[in-house]
């Protein structure tokens, strides 16, 4: 094991390349909300204010689990969600490389699941340390979702 990464591991995915997967994670997520939206609350929905309380906060959830559903699936069988396939990294085992396996699921968890307490402001604030962990983590780069399953991003080569 070297001080940037295990022996015979790819190169670390920059800060950069890891923002970039997000965004382009968060469209995914965003194109999902509006569907799901528009078939739950209805199509005709002017103001949120027209819509009980109670279906908004279900949306909200429904919208971060099928969020940790794209995340883990993805993550679990390939490393790779649609934003990281753009950027042309990938989530790996910490101990050899492969992709994820289970730990993909553990990770989405850690990372989507949170925001489910959003109404009460802890989900953000976690999902914000959460995703800048990886700015100061020596030595893999890794958020608070990749320790928890015992992964790091890597260029996908």
């Amino acid at each position: 094991m070297t001080a940037d990464r295990p022996s015979g591991m790819a190169p670390l995915a920059t800060p950069s390349q890891r923002f970039l997967a997000r965004v382009i994670d968060t469209g995914v997520l965003l194109v999902l909300d509006v569907l799901v939206s528009a078939v739950l609350l209805g199509g005709d929905v002017r103001h949120p204010g027209d819509v009980p309380y109670g279906r908004q906060v279900l949306v909200g959830m429904l919208m971060f689990v099928l969020y940790f559903a794209y995340e883990g699936a993805m993550t679990a069988a390939r490393g790779q969600t649609l934003g990281k396939m753009a950027m042309r990294i990938r989530a790996a085992r910490l101990s050899d490389g492969a992709v994820p396996g289970p730990a993909g699921w553990t990770r989405a968890a850690v990372y989507a699941l949170p925001g489910v307490l959003s109404v009460i402001l802890v989900g953000p604030l976690f999902w914000l340390l959460n995703s800048l962990w990886c700015l100061w983590d020596q030595p893999f780069r890794q958020c608070l979702h990749d320790k928890a399953a015992g992964t790091v991003v890597v260029a996908a080569l």
